[in-house]
């Protein structure tokens, strides 16, 4: 790469890592003279990054916002759809955090006015979770009303579609009343998109899926923000799923028991994303797990095929025993199937 390319990338870089930067310091840190400097941002005008010059005793050049973002040519919903999965990706936990934040704060810079407007309203919490199947599409327009809502600290007025009832015919979502909430979160949760919010009729809080969600115009008075129970989305959201109320701040298994399967932990660890598998020999292991109920839990155990010990605790013997009563019944009522005949 020729040197004067290699020093206007360099310069370009050194702009968009600070707002302000003094001629002199510029030159320094290019080891340049200002001239030098001020040819190289003369350049960088003519490719149609706006660098702009500052007046003062420490004048120098700033990297502004302009009408395009030059030289990438991203129309608006390409630059947005850009910065959202850059906002999402420094959450996601997935060790990236820090270059995703980088990146967003370059595109933000050059991107303009009505656009940088648009994505700053967008404050997004990642729960992870493995999701077993791709979640609903969301309309970019519904997350972003939803986002501004958050930002603006307003009352939000929506239609909450259900699900039909089980064995209902058609795939379409039942109409039902409309809502007003405090929004406070907007989340991902296995593959989904949630709006964390107070629900105002029903005066507690509330998880609301935004594929269902329908916004109405305009939005409501101001509010001030809640204190969220535990005082972190990620624990709440996690434990409202799991069945728990997030007042204590966890987001661990209402029911979490221990058994001890004859089966390798291999076998048993790619069936159980949350659980603790313990290898206790060649064909026997001892497992820890969770659920929202102790029925619950003993039938997500009893899918392994094989022979099960209890190690604890009660309530999980006791779920055992009420399903295997249940299963005896179910068996005992069922017909007989003649043999096929050959």
């Amino acid at each position: 790469m020729p040197k004067t390319s290699a020093r206007l990338l360099s310069l370009l870089s050194l702009l968009q890592a600070r707002r302000d930067w003094p001629g002199a310091l510029l030159a320094e840190r290019l080891d340049v003279s200002p001239r030098t400097v001020r040819r190289d941002v003369d350049r960088l005008r003519e490719l149609g990054y706006p660098v702009v010059a500052f007046k003062g005793p420490d004048g120098g050049y700033r990297l502004d916002a302009g009408t395009e973002l030059p030289p990438l040519l991203f129309d608006d919903e390409q630059a947005v759809a850009l910065a959202v999965a850059l906002r999402i990706a420094t959450t996601t936990g997935a060790g990236i955090e820090e270059a995703a934040a980088r990146a967003l704060n370059t595109v933000r810079q050059v991107m303009p006015a009505r656009l940088r407007h648009r994505i700053d309203t967008l404050q997004v919490t990642a729960v992870e979770r493995p999701a077993s199947r791709p979640g609903p599409q969301v309309d970019s327009g519904v997350l972003m009303a939803l986002s501004a809502a958050v930002h603006a600290r307003e009352v939000l007025r929506f239609d909450y579609a259900s699900a039909p009832p089980p064995g209902a015919t058609g795939d379409g979502l039942a109409a039902a009343p409309s809502r007003r909430a405090q929004p406070h979160h907007l989340v991902t949760w296995g593959g989904r998109w949630y709006l964390v919010a107070w629900d105002l009729d029903r005066e507690d809080w509330r998880t609301f899926r935004a594929d269902r969600i329908t916004p109405r115009t305009p939005t409501g008075p101001r509010f001030i923000p809640r204190e969220l129970p535990g005082g972190n989305v990620a624990s709440f959201v996690a434990g409202r799923f799991r069945g728990s109320d997030g007042s204590d701040g966890s987001d661990d298994w209402p029911c979490r028991g221990e058994v001890i399967l004859d089966l390798p932990a291999s076998a048993v660890s790619r069936y159980t994303h949350d659980g603790v598998v313990e290898e206790l020999g060649p064909d026997r292991c001892r497992l820890v797990l969770g659920s929202w109920s102790w029925p619950g839990l003993a039938a997500a155990i009893g899918r392994f095929d094989a022979d099960i010990e209890v190690a604890g605790p009660a309530e999980l013997k006791d779920a055992f025993a009420r399903l295997a009563r249940r299963y005896a019944d179910a068996a005992a009522d069922a017909p007989m199937t003649p043999p096929p005949i050959p």
